[in-house]
């Protein structure tokens, strides 16, 4: 059920911008706007993995460098039965991690310096199986093109706003006022729709991770454990983190904001938790 609704949810937000695209110019502003939505998505699938790790100045570890890391990272992705993804560490004392990267010869997973710290063995296993769940189940590639799509959406939103403003609309005037009120909606609602499907988009997503990292480390404890530390570190040390790539993370790294808690885009911790201390360790 998961998967078909990240395929509604996906099918949601090209909607919404093919919506604003004709909004704009008709049918040929809902084909222009799909080309658009297209080669933005072919942008993400081949550069969001470099441009998100340089973002938070990750640096690439080898063996020789982060050895316990290192054989971790292996151990479990022979578990899985998976290639081995690149490993990175973040500078920061956040604890957090994240996986990105086009697919699972492509992949990356990244850590934090916070992170290796505050966890134990079982925990940091536990987190560890989680992004390699993500990269498994192609959240890394479904996340990159829901987080493009809705960019371009709050783009074409913001074109919508300066539209109303300078007075955008028909010849007549009473057409004029309903364009430049519907202008003005489409500017506020598109991109608060487009943050509402994103955040169902990543919630759904974090469920599965969560039981595909137990699964794979056989330590649903550990993960568990591991998800009360971050979700209490990161409210005491906020990241800085920007809003557009705070899907990745495994807990929210902007919890410590008000604001954001209202449109998180992972579910909560008690409830992931729950989930996880039901199932058995294997």
């Amino acid at each position: 059920m998961n998967t078909i609704k990240t395929g509604l949810l996906l099918g949601a937000l090209t909607g919404l911008l093919m919506l604003i695209g004709g909004w704009f110019g008709g049918q040929q502003g809902v084909v222009i706007a799909f080309i658009f939505a297209m080669v933005m998505n072919f942008g993400s699938y081949w550069f969001s993995h470099k441009i998100v790790l340089r973002m938070y100045k990750a640096q690439e570890v080898s063996e020789n460098e982060a050895p316990e890391l290192f054989a971790m990272v292996k151990n479990l992705t022979l578990k899985a039965s998976m290639p081995m993804p690149r490993v990175y560490i973040i500078p920061g004392d956040t604890p957090n991690a994240f996986a990105t990267g086009r697919n699972e010869q492509h992949a990356v997973v990244a850590v934090t310096e916070g992170l290796l710290r505050i966890l134990g063995r079982d925990e940091l296993e536990g987190v560890i199986a989680h992004e390699l769940t993500h990269i498994r189940n192609r959240d890394i590639l479904l996340g990159s093109i829901a987080a493009t799509l809705a960019g371009a959406i709050v783009m074409l939103a913001n074109m919508a706003q300066w539209a109303a403003i300078f007075g955008g609309g028909r010849d007549n005037d009473e057409g004029g006022r309903g364009n430049i009120v519907g202008l003005i909606a489409m500017a506020v609602l598109a991109p608060i729709a487009a943050t509402i499907i994103q955040m169902a988009l990543s919630r759904s997503r974090e469920y599965l991770a969560d039981a595909g990292g137990a699964k794979i480390s056989g330590k649903p404890y550990g993960l568990a454990g591991a998800l009360e530390k971050l979700s209490r570190a990161s409210k005491a040390i906020p990241m800085e983190a920007t809003p557009s790539t705070a899907h990745m993370f495994i807990v929210n790294p902007l919890t410590g904001r008000s604001l954001m808690n209202l449109f998180s885009t992972h579910p909560p911790i008690e409830e992931r938790v729950a989930r996880l201390r039901s199932m058995r360790p294997s």
